[in-house]
Order: C-alpha cells, then sequence, then structure tokens
C-alpha cells in the first residue's frame, strides 16, 4: 500500500540550525513517534525500529535510513528507508527536505514522503493509513519546532530505549474514523436546497 505525504511548515529558527538538526538522527529519532535509534553507521546509515499499534494490530518495523543525497549549498536533503516486521511486512520509502531562510529569520521546510507498506498493518485500508501517517507526521512536525524553538527541550531530545512506546494510534484512528463520517454530511448539507 502506496502512502504519500506532503507538506510545508515554518520554524522559528535560522536555516543553519534547522539544517543541522535535521541532518543528526540522534535528534530527529526523538521526533519520531515509537522510534528508536539503534546505530549510527559511518556513512550515513542508521539503524533503528518504529512500534505501531492501532487497536489489535501492533507492530514493529526494524530497518535502515540512508541519506542518499545532502547539498548543504541548496539546502536540500534526501534519503530512503526500509525496514521489516516480525510477520513478513515490509516498509520502504523515501523523503526529501527542502530548506529555505525567509526574510524574517525563519526557516520553511518543505518534505515530500513516499512509503510503501505491507503485512498486517495495511489492514486498516488506505484512507486510514493515509490519516493515520499524516497525524503521525504532524506530531513530528510539532515536536521538531519546539526542540529548535525552545532553547530549554535541547535535553528531552535523547530518548532511551527504555522510554519508546508504541505509537497511541487509537485517538488517530477514532478522528480519522470520525472525519469520514463528516465527509458526505458536509457535502448533503453544502447542497442547494431542491427548487
Amino acid at each position: 500500500m502506496a502512502i504519500t505525504l506532503q507538506e510545508r511548515f515554518l520554524v522559528a529558527a535560522p536555516v543553519q540550525a534547522v539544517w543541522d538538526y535535521l541532518l543528526d538522527p540522534s535528534r530527529v529519532v526523538g521526533c519520531m513517534p515509537g522510534a528508536v535509534l539503534e546505530e549510527i553507521e559511518g556513512d550515513g546509515t542508521f539503524l533503528g525500529s518504529v512500534k505501531v499499534a492501532v487497536g489489535p494490530v501492533a507492530t514493529s518495523y526494524k530497518g535502515r535510513v540512508k541519506f542518499t543525497s545532502q547539498d548543504e549549498a541548496s539546502r536540500r536533503v534526501e534519503l530512503t528507508a526500509e525496514g521489516r516486521e516480525g510477520g513478513g511486512g515490509t516498509a520502504r520509502g523515501t523523503m526529501s527536505s527542502s530548506m529555505l531562510a525567509t526574510e524574517d529569520g525563519q526557516t520553511e521546510v518543505t518534505v515530500d514522503v513516499s512509503v510503501d507498506v505491507t503485512g498486517r498493518i495495511v489492514q486498516l485500508g488506505r484512507g486510514l493509513m493515509q490519516d493515520v501517517a499524516g497525524d503521525m507526521f504532524g506530531q513530528f512536525v510539532a515536536c521538531v519546532k519546539q526542540q529548535l524553538e525552545d532553547a530549554r527541550s535541547e535535553s528531552a531530545s535523547e530518548t532511551s530505549h527504555e522510554d519508546v512506546k508504541a505509537v497511541a494510534v487509537v485517538p488517530l484512528v477514532l478522528r480519522s474514523l470520525w472525519r469520514s463520517i463528516l465527509r458526505p454530511l458536509r457535502r448533503i448539507l453544502r447542497r442547494p436546497p431542491p427548487t
């Protein structure tokens, strides 16, 4: 099942600080819901895992992420990721990010993500998976912004293996189901009355 995300957000921090932060796996992983960094290899590759639990479906993907391109002059970075879960499912994806300094000293970050997932977790269906992935990415963005915008939170960026919990996806699923109920109702309510 293919999932794509495209996001653009502002961070109230200089572009160099955002660049340095997003290239530091030990800091970024602390903001990824359910993620654990296990090892950093010297060639821009790092190993880790992500735990996800949706009701009775719980899984953990263990894998590798590699920076495939870094262009500091244009502030662009690309990476690939692949992982496996115990039940034979897989996750493979790419992420491209670019950063642009704004006139007021902030940084505009643009991210394009494409992930192909197989295994038990796809039982949720494409729409629900897209919503859950979007909400998880929203949590990641909020954490990154907080970390960069609040110097006091720097000590909280380190996460131990014991502190990591599976992503609490049930609230995300409920929100997604609520949205799917509201969509048709909104269309009905927007229709002009019959004449």
